[in-house]
């Protein structure tokens, strides 16, 4: 199995290093800031940059390439080409969060998607934990992690003012988490568009008009763009929407009309 070390011993860098060692794979250590970065290629097949996505080039330019160890980082948002010089690259970005190594660990393992670019090596530390695999151009990089921002750190801002608009009213975040985990669990199943309730949803723009009036005035900047994704996500799909309630319609007139038919014709 390869030999790693990896630059980074924060919440990504310990995570993974739990992870891929309970799986077999050798994690010979840590770097971080107060080490010497020349010689961190040295003596592995893989060094890992497990560093906020602003220093991952200095990180790597610190090091002296090695023909032999391909050097990957786990930034969502770059391309390879922020490792030269070196001549074996590879990306690996897990699109589950990692708050601590112990949960990290759990999560890394437990058949999440992993995002990946060049060497292979990036395929096998992800293949090994039991992940799904996709590859991601290092074009597409920016937009893929924007949507992973998104799908994370976004919820989670949201949240945020979910608990404060709530505390405003004497309740507390707990009330409406099941709210959150029901729609969230209904878009896994139906997707977005059918997923989707409320207001918006049914173009009962008073009431929108009504919740505005009743946030405070920070917190309405926030409501309206939440509401204006809600309107387009309710708007997006209004043709095939109305296609199949038109030939919805129309099987229902058949079928009473047929029903109808027959009643009589029994009678």
């Amino acid at each position: 199995m390869h030999t790693i070390r990896i630059i980074g011993p924060g919440r990504a860098g310990t995570s993974l290093a739990a992870a891929l060692s309970a799986h077999g794979w050798d994690v010979v250590g840590f770097l971080g800031r107060r080490h010497e970065l020349a010689d961190a290629a040295v003596g592995v097949d893989v060094l890992i940059i497990a560093t906020p996505d602003d220093v991952v080039g200095s990180m790597a330019a610190a090091v002296t390439p090695s023909p032999t160890t391909t050097v990957v980082h786990l930034s969502g948002s770059l391309g390879l080409e922020v490792l030269a010089p070196h001549p074996r690259r590879a990306g690996l970005h897990p699109l589950v969060p990692l708050p601590n190594a112990v949960v990290g660990a759990e999560r890394l393992a437990s058949g999440v998607t992993f995002a990946i670019s060049g060497e292979p090596v990036a395929r096998d530390m992800a293949e090994s934990l039991g992940g799904r695999v996709v590859e991601v151009a290092d074009g597409d990089r920016p937009a893929y992690h924007a949507a992973a921002c998104i799908a994370a750190n976004h919820v989670v801002a949201l949240l945020g003012q979910v608990e404060r608009v709530a505390r405003s009213v004497g309740l507390d975040l707990e009330a409406f988490l099941p709210l959150t985990r029901a729609a969230v669990d209904d878009v896994g199943q139906l997707g977005p568009r059918q997923a989707l309730t409320g207001p918006a949803m049914r173009g009962d723009w008073a009431t929108l008009s009504r919740h505005l009036d009743s946030l405070a005035k920070e917190e309405r900047p926030g409501y309206q763009a939440g509401a204006a994704l809600a309107t387009r996500l309710a708007q997006s799909d209004e043709a095939a929407v109305e296609t199949t309630a038109t030939a919805t319609a129309g099987a229902t007139a058949t079928a009473t009309a047929t029903a109808t038919a027959t009643a009589t014709a029994t009678v």
